[in-house]
């Protein structure tokens, strides 16, 4: 019976052991995986660094030249000159002081910011009381120009 109780022992520790063995090799694994984690979320941090990077030198801002042909001085009919003015002034500025007088005297229409509804300085210039697009404001308003 002393043989059977020291190979059973032998038998429990080997186990003991090989369970051991296993155990570090699973927490060696779990270390194994966690660096490899660890190392790719740097990387993604640094992937998106570079893309952060990149934007901010694409974002460089080079000045605009206005086009000549807009930014030359406009001889405006009675009309027109009536609203904005009697001196000639570039088509850009004869739409900026068109806003203003639009925005000054609340001829938007309130359901539909687009459509303006002209009032009698505006009706000769546009041409008709009725409803106008802001679309075809600058069309209408063109012919008023040379």
């Amino acid at each position: 019976m002393a043989v059977k109780k020291k190979t059973a022992k032998k038998k429990v520790a080997k186990k003991k052991v090989a369970k051991k063995k296993v155990a570090k090799k699973k927490v060696a694994k779990k270390k194994v995986v966690k660096k490899k984690v660890a190392k790719k979320k740097v990387a993604k941090k640094k992937v998106a660094k570079k893309k952060v990077a990149k934007k901010k030198v694409a974002k460089k801002k080079v000045k605009r030249k206005p086009n000549p042909a807009f930014m030359r001085p406009m001889t405006l009919s009675d009309a027109l000159g009536a609203v904005v003015g009697a001196k000639p002034i570039p088509r850009t500025e004869v739409t900026k002081k068109l806003w203003l007088y639009i925005k000054k005297h609340k001829l938007q229409d309130p359901k539909n910011m687009r459509n303006i509804k002209p009032d009698e300085k505006l009706a000769k210039v546009f041409g008709s009381k009725k409803t106008i697009n802001m679309f075809q404001m600058t069309k209408l308003v063109s012919k008023h120009m040379s």
